[in-house]
């Protein structure tokens, strides 16, 4: 039964910036959202995608038409809070049933004051997203009792298109922890839940662009104690603390607009110390040695995501979210691909040719996803054991 035919949930409006409109219903917060709209092919993992960083200024539409039937419980998030700017879906089970569940997703959605519309035809909006590429929009929930009148519409789309373009905003400093903080909480297991790393072998400090906590769970299930800096920490000060390693986290926004961070990478890298970036970390890493990046047509968000290791032949199905991406031409002598993506073509990894550096596009956590990139994690204490080995 569609959710509509039920007359509990108010309208809701999502205009887009090329004037297209959908009317559906409102299942998060009476109230207005604006981002770059952006589709996720995941089929699960909602509360994830909703509270990773690197969703920061985005509306995000999952493809998947049946969305919140497990509900949301309290360990499935990869940050303090939803990032997300707004949710877009087809469908809202009536019935959400799981033993950790502990509220429903529209329940989640209005406690976290959180801008969604269901009911529309995400296939329709998907397709135009894949012809025209991302744009900007807006969601407009409405009261109970209030209609959509096209006065609403108008100024919804207006608000559309005067939203700002993601190319030279920079997000990270903007999700960033505003301290420095340790962890070592490790992976979560069923009937135990997360636990902690009590014998770790290596110290880490990890740069916050925007983490996502399993990032940090899976360092420190590999034998990491981690001290967390925000964004615009100086390399100096990271260099001080001595680690065995250093990570370059995701996040989201404009990488070339993260001048603090390249200058940072380039003394951290210059002095050999093992580092390790993932997504935006990816990204900072190539602008740090030179090359370029650019926005793309369509941009990677999803579970499914084919990738090629250049060196193995292996292909793994990855997590991805990224609107930008790493001009593989423009790649510096000192650097390599080591990884493509199989659906486009695009740059997904690189590694240094003289320094123990190297960096991954997609998400090796998931979260949601398949673990198979994992292995990155352990190329990373590989090398920071062949360090300390010296």
């Amino acid at each position: 039964m569609l959710l509509s035919l039920k007359g509990t949930f108010p309208p809701a409006i999502l205009a887009l910036a090329d004037g297209t409109v959908f009317i559906g219903n409102s299942i998060g917060a009476t109230s207005t959202t604006v981002g770059e709209v952006v589709f996720n092919t995941a089929i699960t993992g909602y509360q994830e995608i909703l509270t990773d960083p690197s969703y920061c200024q985005q509306i995000v539409t999952l493809t998947y038409p049946h969305i919140g039937n497990y509900g949301v419980n309290s360990e499935d998030i990869e940050a303090d809070k939803v990032h997300a700017a707004g949710l877009v879906i087809k469908d809202l089970p009536l019935v959400a049933s799981n033993f950790r569940q502990a509220e429903t997703l529209s329940q989640y959605l209005v406690r976290t004051d959180t801008v969604a519309i269901a009911n529309i035809d995400t296939r329709k909006l998907t397709r135009l997203l894949r012809e025209k590429g991302a744009q900007n929009g807006v969601i407009v929930g409405l009261a109970l009792g209030e209609a959509v009148t096209q006065a609403r519409i108008d100024e919804a789309v207006a608000a559309a298109q005067a939203a700002p373009s993601m190319n030279g905003l920079d997000l990270a400093k903007v999700v960033s922890t505003s301290a420095t903080y340790a962890w070592d909480q490790t992976e979560w297991k069923l009937g135990e839940g997360y636990g902690t790393q009590d014998a770790p072998r290596f110290h880490v400090v990890a740069y916050d662009y925007g983490v996502k906590l399993n990032i940090l769970r899976m360092l420190a299930e590999r034998g990491c104690k981690l001290t967390v800096v925000p964004a615009q920490t100086p390399a100096a000060d990271v260099l001080a603390m001595n680690p065995d390693g250093v990570f370059l986290s995701n996040g989201p926004g404009d990488p070339a607009a993260c001048a603090y961070a390249i200058a940072a990478v380039q003394q951290i890298v210059a002095s050999g110390v093992p580092t390790f970036g993932i997504c935006l970390g990816h990204q900072i890493m190539a602008l740090a040695a030179g090359a370029k990046t650019f926005k793309m047509d369509n941009s990677h968000h999803g579970a499914n995501h084919p990738v090629k290791d250049l060196d193995s032949g292996r292909v793994s199905i990855t997590s991805q979210n990224h609107g930008f991406a790493v001009d593989m031409a423009t790649l510096p002598e000192t650097l390599r691909a080591t990884h493509i993506s199989l659906f486009d073509g695009t740059l997904q990894g690189l590694e240094h040719k003289d320094k123990p550096a190297f960096c991954f596009q997609g998400h090796p956590e998931a979260s949601p996803g398949p673990h198979d990139i994992a292995y990155l994690f352990d190329r990373f204490t590989a090398l920071m054991q062949a360090a300390k080995a010296k």
